[in-house]
Formats: C-alpha cells, structure tokens, sequence
C-alpha cells in the first residue's frame, strides 16, 4: 500500500511507479523487508531530472530519488548485441510496458511488481513458483547473460529449499558450453561469491556451479568437495565468522588457495585466510612448545591476535581444537616484555633475537603445564 510520505512526494507524483525484484520476493516469502528498487513506466530521463532525480545510471537510465535516495530505473527492454554480460543493447522509451521490462528479468520469482496500493503484477508466474519453491528462468534470453548463472547458484543458496526447475538448469549448463560464462570479470565473480558466502547453505552455490560446469571457469583451481566443505559452511554460519574466514574454508583443500583469490581479485584479507588456514590445519595439533611458537609466527599472530583467533574459529569447523588452550598462549606470549629483553641485551641484536626466543619458549611451556599438554 502507497504510505502516507509516498501519497504526498511531489517527486513521483503522476509517475507509473512500481516497486519490482527482491523486495517483492521477500515480502511474499514473509522475509525482512530490504532495499527497494522501482521502476518508471512511460517517464523520459530528462522527466525524472526536472522532478530531482539524481542520474546515477551508466549503460541505462537509472536516478536515486531526491530525499529516499531509492533506487528509480526506467522500465527497459535489452537485446544481445556481444559476448558476456556487457554485451546487451538497452532500449528505454516512453513506450516501454512494465510486462516487458519483467520479462528481461532472470528468474520469475525476481519478476513480480507492486504497485503503490498493493497490486501485484505477475505476468510469468513467479508467485505460483514461490508457493511452489521453485527457481525458474524467465525466459530463453537466459542463456545471454552468464550473470544469471551466479545469480541462480547464489538464489539456490540462499533458498536451499528451493529446487532448480530442469529446463532451467539445462539452459545454465548450456550457457556454459557456449562459453558465455567466460566473458565474466573477475569482479562480477567475486561479487556474486561474496553474497552467497553469507548465507547458511552457502555450499550449494558451488554446489550448483560445479553441476553446470562452471565452477572451473569463474574460480579455477578451487577443489570442491560438497561433503566436507558444505558442512563446514554451515559450521561458519553458525558460528558467525566472517567472509574471510568462510572463503578461506572452501579454499582450504585447493593446491593454491591464495591463487583461487587472488584470480577473483578478492579482498587482501580473504588472500591472507585463504592462504594461512591450511597452514594451521595442518599445525593446529602440535603437542610441544617449538611446534606452537612456530605456527603463531608463521601466522604472524604478534601483530594481528585478533586474525589468529579467527583463524582458529574457522578450523574449529573443520576438527575440534582447544581454542581456550590457544587463547592462553597467545596471552601468555604477549604479556611477555620486549623492550625489557632488549635492554638487558642492549647492543647485541643477535641476543636479542635469542633471548626473546627463550622467553617466549619458557612462557609457552608454562601454558604448556597448566593446560596438561593443552588438549
């Protein structure tokens, strides 16, 4: 229903305004309302700037409102016009009906509108396929765009109770084969991959793209392997840990996980956990003081405790480990004082660096002792 704010906002007043994708989805669903997108139906670019829209659009016209700061796009039609997700000529006249615009939509739960009064607009069926929990492609222009092939893994993650509707997932496997997923940026990758990280069932994102044939192209050189890593996922959700962590662990059994980000372009901290989770799996249950010194350099855990502690949150949902012991001895190492080493040995780096050693070793076998071999 139109709010009494919206009933007297000069700036759509007279407009064909309907408020379209997630936001519908989501109310349906009986989900938390998020951000809203609408859509103009019958305005021209130069209508919408004379009432304060603020241009933001590049390939299509696009304007954020003058107060709400909501996203407002002109309704479009697209027809491929090149390789990739880019390669889409966009028409947005006056003429353009909003049935048409849905129709340019990925799946046909995203293709709903509500109008101001609470109308629902459904051309494609997307409610019948909401009640029906099923993702379904809207049409065979689905095939154009490799966007909507990570865009489906990541809904069918998000919607893991969902089921993928067959001829949908022909089309997927299909856009694959004619090499259309090839042409996707890195970015757009990562930017896909991070969203659906943050869901419970994230597993089933990669999931669905190694069913397509596609996991080896938007991040090769990953090693899935649904049984563990899924569960794991669901470990990571649950344990609220963060995007880097949760990467570093379906990276954790590839030959190069820091290769596996770095080609996404990832963010330097998800590199750094994809790199160094293996590292601590792998010395995570060391029994003598050496074997732990030795992980929490390699780790540098001296400058960053606080990503060590996440580290050792993400191993957790892989083998239990004594996370308590671990805390102990990084507060044992860093309660230890440098600068007095330093000045006992003042004059002499390679004392220093020796004696600081001892030290550390002879703090670490005291945790060693309370905690009975810290296990």
């Amino acid at each position: 229903m139109a709010s009494r704010d919206q009933e007297n906002d000069l700036a759509i007043a007279g407009l064909d305004i309907y408020i379209v994708g997630g936001a519908v989805r989501d109310a349906l669903l009986g989900l938390p309302a998020g951000d809203r997108d609408w859509v103009v139906v019958g305005a021209t670019p130069e209508q919408m700037s004379s009432r304060g829209f603020i241009p933001v659009g590049g390939d299509f016209p696009v304007f954020l409102h003058p107060r709400s700061k909501e996203e407002y796009a002109l309704a479009r039609t697209e027809r491929k016009s090149g390789r990739g997700y880019k390669g889409f000529t966009f028409y947005t006249g006056a003429d353009v009906t909003l049935e048409a615009d849905l129709q340019r939509r990925d799946l046909t739960i995203n293709a709903i509108a509500q109008a101001p009064d609470g109308r629902l607009i459904d051309p494609l069926g997307g409610q019948r396929d909401l009640q029906q929990r099923i993702l379904r492609h809207v049409g065979h222009a689905f095939i154009e765009d490799p966007v909507r092939l990570l865009r489906l893994a990541r809904f069918a993650a998000r919607f893991h109770e969902f089921s993928i509707a067959p001829e949908t997932l022909a089309l997927a496997r299909q856009l694959v084969q004619d090499g259309e997923v090839d042409a996707l940026v890195p970015e757009r990758v990562w930017r896909e991959v991070a969203k659906g990280l943050m869901v419970p069932q994230a597993g089933r994102m990669f999931q669905v793209l190694a069913d397509t044939g596609a996991l080896s192209r938007v991040l090769p050189g990953l090693c899935w392997n649904e049984q563990p890593l899924s569960a794991e996922l669901v470990c990571a959700a649950h344990n609220n840990l963060s995007l880097a962590a949760r990467f570093a662990l379906v990276c954790r059994l590839s030959d190069d996980p820091q290769s596996v980000a770095r080609h996404v372009k990832a963010p330097g901290e998800c590199q750094d956990y994809a790199r160094l989770l293996p590292i601590m799996l792998d010395h995570v249950d060391a029994d003598e003081a050496p074997a732990w010194l030795e992980l929490i350099e390699r780790c540098d855990a001296f400058r960053k405790p606080d990503r060590f502690l996440a580290l050792l949150g993400a191993a957790q949902c892989v083998k239990e480990i004594d996370e308590q012991a671990w805390q102990a001895r990084i507060g044992a190492l860093r309660s230890i004082d440098a600068g007095a080493i330093a000045k006992v040995e003042q004059g002499r780096p390679d004392r220093i660096k020796a004696a600081l050693y001892e030290a550390r070793l002879a703090a670490l076998g005291k945790v060693h002792v309370a905690k009975g071999g810290g296990r």
